[in-house]
C-alpha cells in the first residue's frame, strides 16, 4: 500500500524492511496480551527514532497496525463477553487494549506532525489514510475509556481537533479511501472525526458496556451520514472547537460561532437510525451489516436505537422532575437479596439497635429530586457497580428504605466516580407474594418482595420489586401486608440481573 524509501537509515532494528517485516511475523506467533503490548513498544519506538523518512515511518507503522488488528479485536471481545471479570484481568485486558491504541495514535500524528514540517512531501498520496486512521484511533480510545466510565483526556479533544485540521488544510477531508483492507474499511477523515463526536454526545454514560458497543458500531455503521459544516445548519445540533480542548457539546442561544468551531450531527442518519429500528421490529433479527456479531441479541439492540433517537433529536430529553442541590450522605446496599433482607432488618428492628450490613456503603449525595439522587461513590469499594444495578438506599436521618437502579456513570475531573440513580419509588416495604393457581387457591409458599407504592395509583396499579423471573404477566398473586391482597398482574417494567420490577393491579382485598 505504501512505498518504501531507504536512504539514510536510522540505527533502528526496523531500518530494514524486510528485517521489520519478519519482526513482525515472528511477534505475532505470540499471545495477545504480548502481541499488543509488543506492538505498542515498537510504535514508542518507531515514533522516538529520528532519521526515518515518512514513507519510512508510515510503512512500519502499517505493518504493526495490520499485526494488531486481529489481537485487537480478540480482546475487545473477550472483554465484552465477560462483564463479570476479576478485577485484576479486566485491568490487564483494558490496559493491553488502550494502551496499543494510544500508542497507535500517538505514531499516526507524528507522522503528521513530520509531513507539517516539511518532511516527506512525496507522502502526500498517503494522507488521506494517515488522516482518517489517525482519526480512527482516537475514537477507539474514547470507546475503551468509556467502557470504564472513565475521566475522558483533554489529550482526546486536542489531538481529535488537530488531526481533523489536517485534514481540512490539506483539502482532504471529505475524500473517501480504503484506510483498511477488507469490509467496513472505506472511510474518510470526516467521517471517523464526526463518529467518534457524535458517540461522545450519544449520553454513553446511561449506557452498559455491551450498549456502548452496540452504539459504536450503529454510529459507525451510518457514519457516512453524519454532517459536518463551518455553519449552524439543520441536522447540526452540536458543535466542537478544533482549538479548545474541550468536550463538544450541544448547540445553544449562547453558542459562539468561530473560524475553528465545527458544527456536527446526524444529518439523514436520523431517519436511517429510526428506520433500523423499524425493520428489525418487523422483519426481527439484526441486520448483518451493522457488524454487531453473532453474540449480540436483538432484545440489547432495541433500546440502543431508541436511545440513540432520543440523543439525537432535535429537543435533547428533560428532566421529570427538577433537581435539588445538596450534601448529604445515604447508605447503600447492592442487590436484590441484600436490599431484601436489609429492609426487613430494619422494619423489624429498633433503629438504636440496628446496625448496616457488611456491603453497606455510604455515598455522598449533591442533588436530589423525586426522579432520583446524583452521588459521588468513594473509591475504596464497589467493583460491583454498573449501569442497571439494583441498590437500596437509606437516607442519613430516614426511617424507612428505597430502591434505585444505577442510570449514569462516569468520572468527574477530580477522578471521582458519579452516579445518576433513579428512584423506583417513594418506600421499599417488605412483603410475601403468594402464586394464585386458576381455581383462586393460593400456593402455600410465598416469595419475598418489595412494595415500592405508598398508595395505588389513579389506575389502581402499585410497584413491586420481586426476585428476577418472579413475574409472570398469566399469574394473579395475594400480596401479605397486614391484610391480604389480590393483585393481577399489569405490566413488566424493567429486569435486571437479579430482580423484576413489575406493576400490579390491586382487584380487592381479601
Amino acid at each position: 500500500m505504501l512505498s518504501w524509501l531507504s536512504s539514510g537509515r536510522p540505527d533502528h532494528p526496523m531500518a530494514n524492511l524486510k528485517k521489520a517485516r519478519q519482526l513482525v511475523v515472528e511477534l505475532l506467533e505470540h499471545d495477545s496480551f504480548r502481541v499488543l503490548d509488543e506492538c505498542a513498544n515498537w510504535l514508542d519506538s518507531i515514533t522516538g527514532t529520528e532519521g526515518f523518512a515518512l514513507d519510512h515511518r508510515l510503512e512500519l507503522i502499517d505493518l504493526l497496525d495490520r499485526g494488531g488488528k486481529y489481537h485487537a479485536a480478540k480482546l475487545a471481545q473477550e472483554y465484552l463477553d465477560a462483564p463479570r471479570l476479576q478485577k485484576a484481568y479486566e485491568a490487564r485486558l483494558w490496559n493491553a487494549s488502550f494502551g496499543y491504541w494510544k500508542a497507535l495514535g500517538a505514531a499516526y500524528l507524528y507522522c503528521i506532525e513530520q509531513y507539517q514540517g516539511g518532511g516527506g512531501k512525496s507522502a502526500r498520496k498517503d494522507l488521506v489514510l494517515l488522516g482518517a486512521r489517525a482519526l480512527r484511533s482516537l475514537g477507539v480510545q474514547l470507546k475503551w475509556l468509556l467502557l470504564r466510565y472513565g475521566k475522558i483526556e483533554e489529550r482526546i479533544w486536542r489531538d481529535l481537533g488537530r488531526a481533523y485540521l489536517f485534514a481540512e488544510a490539506e483539502g482532504l477531508a471529505a475524500q473517501s479511501a480504503a484506510i483498511y483492507p477488507g469490509p467496513h474499511g472505506e472511510s474518510s477523515a470526516r467521517e471517523e472525526f464526526s463518529r467518534t463526536l457524535l458517540l461522545a454526545m450519544s449520553a454513553p454514560d446511561g449506557l452498559n458496556p455491551i450498549a456502548i458497543h452496540v452504539a459504536e458500531r450503529i454510529i459507525a455503521h451510518l457514519g457516512s451520514e453524519f454532517a459536518v459544516q463551518a455553519d449552524p445548519a439543520a441536522g447540526c445540533r452540536f458543535h466542537f472547537d478544533l482549538n479548545m480542548h474541550r468536550p463538544p457539546g450541544r448547540v445553544t442561544a449562547a453558542t459562539r460561532s468561530g473560524a475553528m468551531v465545527r458544527y456536527f450531527g446526524p444529518g439523514p442518519a436520523y431517519q436511517s437510525l429510526r428506520q433500523i429500528a423499524a425493520d428489525i421490529a418487523q422483519k426481527g433479527g439484526i441486520p448483518e451489516a451493522l457488524g454487531l456479531g453473532k453474540k449480540v441479541e436483538q432484545a440489547q439492540v432495541g433500546p440502543v436505537l431508541a436511545h440513540l433517537e432520543q440523543y439525537w433529536a432535535d429537543r435533547p430529553p428533560t428532566r421529570s422532575a427538577p433537581r435539588n442541590e445538596l450534601a448529604t450522605r445515604i447508605t447503600v446496599v447492592p442487590g436484590f437479596p441484600s436490599i431484601l433482607r436489609w429492609v426487613q432488618v430494619i422494619t423489624d428492628t429498633n433503629s438504636l439497635e440496628f446496625s448496616d450490613p457488611e456491603s453497606a456503603e455510604s455515598w455522598i449525595v449533591f442533588n436530589t429530586s423525586e426522579g432520583g439522587y446524583g452521588a459521588i461513590v468513594p473509591a475504596m469499594r464497589s467493583d460491583w457497580l454498573a449501569i442497571g444495578s439494583l441498590i437500596g438506599l437509606r437516607g442519613e436521618t430516614a426511617d424507612t428504605c428505597c430502591a434505585g437502579v444505577v442510570r449514569r456513570l462516569a468520572r468527574d475531573q477530580y477522578n471521582q466516580r458519579r452516579v445518576g440513580v433513579q428512584a423506583l419509588g417513594p418506600i421499599a416495604v417488605p412483603v410475601t407474594l403468594f402464586s394464585v393457581a386458576s381455581d383462586g387457591r393460593a400456593s402455600d409458599r410465598g416469595a419475598p418482595a418489595l412494595l415500592l407504592s405508598k398508595t395505588p395509583d389513579r389506575n389502581g396499579e402499585i410497584s413491586l420489586l420481586l426476585r428476577a423471573g418472579g413475574y409472570a404477566d398469566n399469574r394473579n398473586v395475594h400480596m401479605e401486608l397486614r391484610d391480604t391482597y389480590l393483585l393481577a398482574p399489569a405490566s413488566l417494567k424493567e429486569s435486571g440481573e437479579d430482580y423484576d420490577w413489575a406493576r400490579f393491579k390491586v382487584v380487592k382485598r381479601l
